[in-house]
């Protein structure tokens, strides 16, 4: 099929790109004229100046963790298998309920600036040096590199753009409001970034099922079984007990653990607001279930219907499908905003993470007394590398099929041992130093070698691994646990009194923290959220 870019459409995108990027810059522009010292002080270029209020975060741990892989993905998924993979999304929300009650206040009390620096004041350097070097490995992989390649091959779909122009456009764009302003910067964007994802995505929901004309008639040209959410080993890839216990093991990891993403966290004005933040992108996460994944459903009703011509068009192209023959000229140019959206907040996102990880865990441990200013440059420079690399890294991977769950099957494998070694350090005084290195170093050996070996059994005929993805992460977390336990009692560990403060007495604890009177209590709002996942769970 012949793909053209009308001119409003075209007018809409070019208008957005340069709209978010003057956005981006102009609180750097502001500080500059006004020669106050924003643009030179650490802690405002890292973590925003620890000013950060719950709608903020909220709306910016959102539009990092909607990159167009979730978006393009998502709608293949409901394609081809209903409504299963909305448990990513579903489930995200119990994660952020335990980021919000367990792990948010010592991140907070513990005033550092990135996670592996809370590693070192509980555990050790050692653990600290191999998170931050992994950590800055998985950004440019995984929160990068396949958000551009997937984003460049729906902007191809749609408008026939050449994906390696697309790929260099979108990451110079991001990298430079990125590197010039900072995490400020970054949320400020996000947040708007974040409202038109969902007005854009809800747009082309709401077209699909116009199309259909009621829920009877969608319900009536769709197989019964892609409408349940939970599934037996048998009927898909994703049984009920994969989803269960093996989803809050990647899920801790990313939401929890991951500078990408709790970077924002870290920001926050003080320890009420990063909670309500966290419970506000989880309430936000309810959403994608219903604007991602089931437009991909719609799709097959209005195949079904004889209303669209499957013989034309790839199951991984059902979005760049349904925006094509859905949406009028000017809605086109406003979903395609909606994308870039999507993409550019998750490479932001990560850019920044990368530059506050290199110069805190790395280039600040051999220069001790680097000053203010010239941390701020080295993070620029970090960030602007690792723009760099990204784009050599996107050359390399493939996208044509499969990117989602390509994606969801590495994370498997390198998560266990971090959130071992978060949860233990957390929830258990006895983890010890010793035993979290251990962890981390046999964990992550433990990944690769299965990882390979996953990819080597049919080449060279060995016995096929067979197992549902997300159980591998309760494997090697079964794994993980083993070793942090007898590791530690192996060699008991000597607590500071910094690193006392940081493990909880018991799981009852973090409730007995007041949180905000009224609708904005962290507790009440946790209830709220897992009684509509529950509801979710129900219906579907």
């Amino acid at each position: 099929m012949e793909v053209k870019i009308d001119l409003i459409d075209l007018v809409i995108i070019l208008g957005y790109l340069i709209f978010i990027v003057g956005l981006g810059c102009w609180h750097y522009v502001k500080a500059y004229f006004n020669r106050t010292d924003v643009v030179t002080n650490s802690k405002e270029y890292f973590l925003a100046g620890g000013t950060l209020k719950w709608p903020v975060i909220g709306l910016a741990l959102f539009a990092t963790n909607i990159s167009t892989i979730h978006m393009v993905a998502l709608a293949q998924a409901g394609y081809e298998d209903g409504l299963l993979n909305g448990n990513y999304e579903v489930m995200s929300g119990l994660v952020l309920i335990i980021l919000s009650i367990f792990f948010a206040p010592f991140f907070l009390r513990s005033k550092v600036a990135t996670l592996p620096d809370f590693l070192e004041l509980r555990f050790s350097r050692a653990s600290r040096d191999w998170v931050a070097g992994l950590s800055i490995a998985t950004a440019i992989l995984v929160h990068i590199g396949f958000s551009l390649v997937t984003g460049a091959i729906v902007m191809e779909g749609m408008f026939g753009f050449d994906r390696t122009f697309s790929v260099l456009v979108i990451v110079l764009l991001t990298g430079l409001y990125t590197i010039v302003g900072g995490l400020r910067a970054v949320v400020i964007t996000e947040s708007l970034q974040a409202i038109i994802l969902i007005v854009g995505a809800l747009g082309i929901t709401i077209a699909a099922y116009d199309q259909i004309g009621s829920w009877d008639q969608f319900t009536g040209n769709v197989d019964v079984q892609n409408l349940d959410m939970l599934r037996s080993g048998d009927e898909s890839h994703l049984p009920w007990y994969a989803v269960f216990l093996g989803y809050p093991v990647i899920g801790i990891w990313y939401w929890c653990t991951d500078q990408t993403i709790v970077q924002r966290v870290l920001g926050s004005k003080d320890i009420q607001h990063a909670q309500v933040g966290a419970l506000f992108a989880g309430f936000l996460k309810m959403l994608p279930m219903f604007i991602f994944v089931l437009p991909g459903l719609f799709a097959v009703a209005l195949v079904n219907m004889g209303k669209f011509d499957n013989t034309i068009f790839e199951s991984k192209d059902t979005l760049s499908y349904l925006i094509r023959n859905l949406l009028p000229t000017g809605a086109r140019g406003i979903m395609a905003a909606a994308l870039l959206a999507a993409l550019m907040s998750s490479v932001s996102g990560a850019l920044n993470s990368i530059s506050t990880l290199f110069t805190y865990d790395l280039y600040k441990r051999f220069r001790p007394d680097t000053s203010d200013k010239k941390m701020v440059v080295i993070g620029r420079w970090a960030a602007f590398l690792a723009m760099i690399t990204s784009v050599l890294w996107t050359f390399l991977i493939d996208g044509k099929e499969g990117i989602f769950n390509e994606m969801v099957g590495i994370i498997v494998l390198i998560s266990p041992p971090l959130t071992t070694v978060f949860l233990f350090g957390v929830f258990w005084e006895k983890a010890s130093a010793f035993a979290s290195k251990w962890t981390l170093w046999l964990g992550t050996l433990a990944g690769v070698l299965l990882f390979l070996y996953m990819r080597l059994d049919e080449m060279l005929g060995w016995p096929v691994w067979e197992t549902k993805t997300l159980m591998d992460g309760v494997y090697l977390t079964i794994v993980c646990s083993i070793v942090m336990i007898v590791c530690s009692y192996i060699r008991p560990h000597t607590h500071t009194n910094e690193s006392k403060r940081l493990t909880w007495e018991s799981p009852l604890e973090p409730f007995k923290e007041k949180g905000w009177k009224g609708i904005g209590n962290y507790k009440f709002l946790s209830v709220m959220l897992l009684a509509i996942m529950i509801l979710i769970y129900i219906i579907f």
